[in-house]
């Protein structure tokens, strides 16, 4: 399959189908853990999206809902430039999406995350255990929307991509 790419603007660099439809899915998947980041209370006195504002030291739920969408954009992006090419069909883009999903619990909930915000690294704590159905839901759905975006475009612009 070659790989396809979009044309930003005459001057500029050309970007990867790829990394356009993970960022899509990683909107989808982003907004679907953030719904859970949103409604789940581990400590029982804040919401896990709120947390995530204090990444810039402050506590309020917008703030944290664009941190949160601007990382999901980048994992999204990251997932479809490194695993783009094999999360076309739908079962591996599900099996992809929740190995992806858990890469990502352990990179940013158990480590970048509370080193951040002066927390014990690598703990296995309420926080961690919410925050590990959150990354499989995000997995599920960018995958989910990756394999279907790859799909509807394949379908609407050729094998070739043209």
């Amino acid at each position: 399959m070659m790989a396809t790419t979009v044309q930003v603007s005459p001057r500029t660099a050309v970007i990867p189908v790829h990394a356009v439809w993970g960022a899509a899915a990683g909107v989808v998947g982003g907004v679907g853990m953030g719904i859970w980041f949103s409604v789940s209370r581990p400590t029982m006195d804040t919401a896990i999206i709120t947390m995530i504002a204090g990444l810039l030291g402050s506590t309020n739920t917008f703030v944290g809902w664009l941190i949160h969408l601007a990382i999901a954009v980048f994992a999204g992006t990251t997932f479809g430039v490194l695993l783009g090419q094999f999360a076309q069909k739908m079962a591996p883009a599900v099996v992809l999406g929740l190995a992806y999903g858990a890469v990502w619990w352990v990179i940013g909930a158990l480590w970048i995350m509370p080193a951040n915000l002066g927390m014990p690294v690598f703990e296995w704590n309420a926080v961690t255990r919410s925050s590990l159905g959150a990354h499989v839901v995000f997995g599920l759905l960018a995958g989910l929307a990756f394999s279907y975006i790859a799909q509807v475009m394949g379908r609407r612009t050729g094998p070739a991509g043209e």
